[in-house]
């Protein structure tokens, strides 16, 4: 195989992701009633946005060659802990910061901060008491979802500050603010991983731990830092989630984590770690949205979603094999 070959193969099988949404998005447009319109798209950007935020630190995670199934219940404690504080009605507190806009930057930075704890905890548990990284978060998924539900007594938080939920209601051109956010965070995390050393040894550790340690990286720093980091940005989907519901209940998210996870899969980040780029992440994060938005158009039950869904996160592992061998082939 020649090397202009080689590179367009290598080309195709990193962008894979995209050319499977451009077919979706024909193939709906032509095919699906009402599908083809601004509206329709933008709301397929917006509803990706909380799903996407999340999906951002669970590749990083993914990527280090490590699993993170915490993250759903981190976005729902941070969206109950912001619903508590900054909620007016239900459970909520009622804080008013004077001046207002001081509520943003307040309510977004405690949200963080809550899902840091969690993935610190996760972190070092994981890294210095070695425990395993399924086990751990599979119990973090349950204990803090547990812990959502002792903070709300079972009951909600409503009626989110207006400083805060303005967020939700502004739009930049036809894109919600909200996925203009997520968006950002892409570009920002993709930039991270293609332009730091950080990006660069969380790769080099998924791909060969033993021998990045070797190589003088700071294994343990870096695998702590990518936990605290998927914490935090699921702190920071949880708060969107406030934004976009007005407030919290103890149920909030649930379902997002597989669907996280789908995306993370879809979008070419190999479980085996050590590959994968986030804008492809993000291609896999539209496609799902825009099959779901498909599906309600055409008014079809809800398990069709689940369906098309595991068949994806199917297929996706075995490309990711066939990608392997053939990579392997090439070398």
């Amino acid at each position: 195989m020649t090397p202009r070959n080689r590179a367009m193969l290598e080309f195709v099988l990193d962008n894979l992701v995209w050319f499977m949404l451009l077919a979706v998005l024909i193939i709906f447009s032509v095919s699906v009633p009402n599908y083809f319109q601004v509206g329709i798209f933008a709301n397929i950007v917006e509803q990706s946005s909380f799903v996407g935020v999340m999906a951002i630190g669970l590749a990083l995670v993914i990527i280090a060659g490590h699993m993170d199934l915490s993250v759903e219940s981190v976005a729902a404690l941070s969206a109950m802990v912001t619903g508590i504080l900054f909620c007016g009605a239900g459970i909520g507190m009622g804080i008013v910061l004077d001046p207002p806009w001081l509520m943003i930057p307040v309510s977004l930075l405690i949200a963080l901060a809550a899902g840091a704890a969690i993935g610190t905890i996760n972190g070092f548990l994981i890294v210095k008491v070695k425990m395993n990284a399924f086990i751990v978060t599979l119990a973090a998924f349950i204990w803090v979802r547990g812990l959502v539900v002792a903070l709300s007594g079972g009951r909600s938080a409503q009626d989110l500050a207006p400083a805060i939920r303005v967020i939700g209601i502004q739009r930049i051109g036809y894109i919600p603010l909200v996925a203009w956010i997520a968006i950002a965070c892409f570009v920002i995390f993709s930039l991270i991983m293609a332009k730091t050393p950080f990006g660069r040894h969380l790769l080099m550790i998924g791909g060969n731990q033993a021998a990045a340690f070797r190589a003088g990286i700071k294994v343990d720093k870096i695998l702590i830092i990518a936990f605290v980091l998927a914490g935090a940005i699921a702190g920071l989907s949880g708060w969107l989630l406030a934004i976009r519901t007005s407030g919290a209940t103890a149920n909030l998210g649930v379902g997002m984590l597989f669907n996280a996870f789908a995306a993370v899969v879809i979008g070419g980040v190999s479980l085996k770690g050590g590959v994968g780029a986030l804008p492809g992440v993000y291609a896999g994060v539209l496609l799902l949205s825009a099959i779901n938005t498909a599906i309600n158009l055409m008014g079809l039950p809800p398990h069709f979603t689940q369906m098309i869904h595991g068949g994806l996160v199917l297929a996706a592992v075995l490309l990711d094999t066939f990608k392997h061998s053939i990579r392997q082939k090439l070398a």
